[in-house]
């Protein structure tokens, strides 16, 4: 099997927790038969993309979106030659300055499609991922609205089209090692 092998049959074995979801898993395996690089921003205005729900003792993480000015999960561009799931850790860390992790194994928790910016779709893949309860350390270039939610104040304060998956997170949340 290769990279998008895998990457299918993860976003397969997802169970969508709405219409919302069930539509994105749908279109995001299409997206991945088109020829050439799904990943790749300049190539096509219609792209996969990676996010993580950050998750510690405190809650999960949410940011206030620099150029939107809603609050979701930081994520962004799939680098050439990145996985995704790398893509999700290292965006998380630059836009928090945490220093987060996979569990393991790693989870693809939630998939997304939606409007990016420049007239761009978004096929975005959304892991778990794990921090140690410390403050955020936005980087100057980043947004400084980084914060710790519980999931009940997340779900008041996320963009609407979140909150099933947020509600789905603080389900599980009690999986994951969130030791400190």
């Amino acid at each position: 099997m290769n990279d998008v092998d895998d990457l299918r049959a993860s976003i397969e074995a997802l169970v969508a927790v709405d219409e919302r979801e069930a539509f994105s898993i749908t279109a995001t395996l299409d997206r991945l038969t088109w020829p050439g690089d799904p990943f790749d921003e300049n190539a096509n205005a219609h792209h996969v993309t990676a996010s993580g729900f950050i998750l510690s003792t405190r809650g999960v993480i949410l940011h206030r979106h620099r150029r939107l000015g809603i609050w979701v999960q930081p994520g962004g561009h799939v680098d050439q030659g990145e996985s995704p799931a790398t893509a999700a850790q290292r965006e998380c860390t630059e836009e928090t300055g945490l220093a987060v992790r996979h569990p393991d194994p790693i989870e693809l928790f939630h998939v997304d499609v939606h409007p990016g910016p420049k007239g761009h779709t978004h096929y975005d893949l959304r892991y778990v991922l794990l921090a140690p309860g410390i403050d955020p350390m936005p980087p100057p270039s980043e947004s400084p609205e980084v914060y710790w939610f519980s999931f009940d104040q997340a779900i008041e304060r996320c963009e609407p089209t979140l909150v099933a998956a947020i509600k789905k997170l603080g389900a599980a949340a009690s999986r994951f090692d969130v030791r400190e």
